[in-house]
């Protein structure tokens, strides 16, 4: 069991290392990527990743296997302040990434004076001092260590003797952390699904209205545009799924367990306690892909990288304009 856990954690650390580089790399490359606000959010979640899978993941791997602290006490407080503090701002990035894109659905035509630049790095401060207060107060009441249910250096209480200041403590912390950006999540995606669907039962209407009039259209045609109103009505939801389910399944088992653990009386079984761990790690894997790498203009990016690569002729880039790229996904235009 050790071994598998080991190996499940290698390669959430290489998928996440590849891909969160990927994004930055776009990022750097492409002017256009640069020029858009969602863009400091997405940096600034794929630099935290980054961070957390070279820092972090690689002496949770060396706890697993050698089922022992494989740090000094000191790099271990390091490594535990740093894994408090970038969960807790990737938390809170996914947040401002989900206002950003509710803004782009719900008020398309005053996004550019409701979101600018400015706002941006406004958002990003207030996350990173948000992000900081909490693993500086563990650290001055050393509730920082080595937890071996995690295989991990990460909060940890020491002495008995402050458990009721250590319990209020974690309530508050992913009370402020976790739940605030789950509530934010939820708040803006539903916001963005209704806008959505009001706009995808426009489109059906008239859908239905065109084929009315075409008595005389085939037959194939007909249940081609009738599946394709499936289509659009189920992506909205799928894609809102993602992004609330994905921050549920991979950050939920063990922020319960950490509240679980609060009680005097329990006790954490070691493998729950390490699979809970590689969850949140999978969370850095699968981001980039959630946001980023499988939207169109990141593909066409990373194929003009390649191109270049390998000295080919490079196609014309488009005139796609992703500050509307959340309007593109849940059905408000198609630009193809």
């Amino acid at each position: 069991a050790g071994v598998l856990l080991a190996l499940l954690l290698v390669l959430v650390l290489v998928v996440s290392l590849l891909s969160n580089l990927l994004v930055l790399l776009c990022f750097v490359y492409s002017t256009e990527i640069r020029r858009q606000v969602a863009g400091v959010f997405l940096v600034n979640l794929s630099f935290c990743n980054l961070l957390l899978t070279v820092l972090n993941m690689p002496f949770t791997l060396l706890g697993i296997l050698r089922n022992q602290q494989p740090l000094g006490g000191c790099v271990c407080k390091a490594v535990g302040f740093l894994e408090t503090f970038l969960t807790s701002n990737t938390m809170l990035s996914m947040a401002a990434l989900s206002i950003d894109k509710w803004i782009a659905v719900v008020f398309p035509l005053s996004y550019t004076s409701k979101m600018r630049y400015k706002d941006a790095v406004i958002l990003m401060g207030y996350s990173w001092l948000h992000s900081l207060t909490f693993p500086l107060v563990s650290l001055f009441y050393s509730w920082v260590d080595y937890n071996s249910v995690y295989a991990s250096c990460t909060l940890h209480l020491k002495e008995e003797t402050e458990r009721r200041r250590f319990t209020v403590f974690t309530i508050v912390f992913h009370s402020t952390s976790f739940m605030l950006s789950l509530v934010i999540l939820c708040f803006t995606y539903l916001k963005v699904l209704k806008v959505a669907r009001f706009h995808c039962k426009r489109i059906d209407i008239i859908t239905m209205q065109t084929l009315v009039l075409l008595v005389d259209i085939h037959p194939s045609v007909k249940q081609r545009c009738l599946n394709e109103q499936k289509r659009r009505r189920q992506r909205a939801t799928k894609k809102i799924s993602i992004f609330i389910g994905s921050f549920v399944i991979c950050f939920g088992p063990y922020i319960i367990t950490r509240l679980i653990e609060l009680i005097p009386f329990v006790t954490i079984n070691y493998y729950w306690g390490i699979i809970s761990k590689c969850l949140t790690y999978s969370k850095a894997a699968s981001d980039p892909f959630v946001y980023s790498l499988l939207r169109q203009q990141y593909k066409k990016v990373l194929i003009n990288i390649v191109n270049r690569m390998l000295k080919r002729d490079l196609y014309p880039s488009s005139g796609y304009n992703s500050s509307l790229d959340t309007e593109n996904d849940y059905c408000l235009h198609r630009t193809n």
